[in-house]
């Protein structure tokens, strides 16, 4: 009994061990990997880089690049012809969607090829569509990267061939994948765990898995946080990954470039997760101010004593991205407010700002009025008074000089 008991109690160490080392980061996870990089999307800000401006080469993962270009000059149901050059410019050993010289498909149709199953073919078809010829294509390629002010990004194919003058960096990669987000269509594809084709003139209904085993439910790497994500090797690349997560309102972008695989599985889905796991267990999304927070209080010099004491409210929240160990109170703030504020003042009228600024980024909001402020008649009385008896004094001068007459 003792012996079994023993047994039962290691077996649990194990399996608690494990999970804490899949889900339970919050120190920083040692990466096998030769370069990776963990941003938040909102801020850019970097929770974690390991070689993240060396040169890389980014196999697959390239062909975000060739998708976000496609939505950007395409509509989904444009029609594509499949040349003969798209069906033989792919070297042996890179995967394809066997497609066939004549054989129509979508724009959305081979979009789904490209980013769920890697189709090499697909992504050379989508390039002469949209650029005229491949080459003219990759020009474009390298022009987004140019207007993205990306300067150790260069591309030779639509597909991650490797090539030496086909290279990017982790930070790179992030930045482009920042990019592609925006477009919704692009999210929704590249987080699609599968993919069916129907019969198209040429060929048969295809059905294709996702590449990206974090994102299909029953595999042991699924991550139930990850939104979308596009895998890349080759043998120079090695294992590649570049993704987005979401969790507790904090979106954050993870690549990793020259993985490893041991034991028929790949290092870039477990340190992906862990580099997740980092992220969501030492950073989150706190509000600094809430809209209508009373953030100061200030007198009005010539408001009516009922209502010379005003507060300034937040006009929005203020959220940013902080690390778990701080709390909000420790972030300083200024408020800066409008010269010469006077009465009479209306509900909500803008009066100054107060403003935070976290890792360079900075955050602003209006400070508003809370209440109507009247204006004091006081000071009119008295200047009434003032004049009265100026007046007075001037008659009785008048009078007196009259009587000396």
């Amino acid at each position: 009994m003792k012996s079994k008991l023993k047994k039962l109690v290691l077996l649990l160490f194990i399996l608690l061990a494990h999970t804490s080392f899949v889900f339970g980061y919050s120190e920083k996870p040692a990466i096998q990997s030769q370069a990776a990089i963990l941003i938040d999307n909102k801020t850019g800000k970097i929770l974690y880089s390991k070689n993240e401006n060396e040169k890389m080469y980014p196999a697959s993962t390239t062909k975000i690049v060739t998708a976000i270009l496609t939505l950007e000059n395409c509509h989904l149901d444009e029609l594509v012809t499949i040349s003969y050059d798209t069906v033989m410019s792919i070297p042996d050993g890179y995967s394809s969607a066997s497609l066939q010289i004549g054989e129509q498909l979508t724009i959305e149709q081979l979009l789904q090829l490209l980013l769920v199953h890697s189709a090499n073919d697909a992504a050379n078809a989508l390039a002469e569509y949209v650029g005229g010829s491949v080459e003219s294509f990759v020009s474009m390629m390298n022009t987004k990267t140019h207007e993205l002010g990306l300067s150790h990004t260069h591309f030779t194919n639509t597909f991650g061939m490797h090539d030496e003058n086909h290279y990017t960096t982790a930070q790179d990669l992030a930045t482009i994948m920042k990019y592609c987000i925006k477009n919704e269509t692009f999210r929704k594809l590249s987080g699609s765990a599968s993919c069916a084709i129907p019969a198209t003139n040429k060929y048969d209904t295809r059905r294709y898995a996702s590449t990206n085993e974090l994102i299909l439910p029953n595999n042991k790497n699924y991550y139930p946080y990850l939104t979308c994500g596009k895998t890349g090797y080759t043998s120079q690349a090695g294992d590649c990954l570049v993704s987005c997560s979401y969790k507790d309102n904090l979106e954050l972008i993870c690549v990793i470039l020259g993985g490893k695989t041991i034991e028929n599985t790949s290092t870039r889905f477990s340190e992906t997760k862990d580099l997740y796991e980092y992220g969501y267990n030492n950073y989150s999304i706190k509000t600094l101010v809430n809209t209508d927070d009373v953030v100061t209080q200030i007198e009005i010099p010539n408001a009516t004593k009922d209502t010379k004491n005003l507060d300034l409210l937040a006009s929005t929240s203020i959220s940013a991205l902080l690390e778990n160990t701080l709390s909000k109170e420790e972030i300083p703030f200024e408020i800066k407010l409008k010269e010469n504020i006077k009465a009479p003042i209306e509900p909500f009228d803008n009066l100054g700002t107060i403003s935070y600024t976290v890792d360079g980024t900075h955050y602003e909001a209006d400070l508003i009025a809370s209440h109507s402020v009247e204006k004091s008649k006081l000071l009119k009385y008295i200047l009434e008074i003032g004049i009265a008896f100026l007046i007075l004094i001037l008659i009785i001068k008048l009078i007196l000089d009259k009587r000396k007459k």
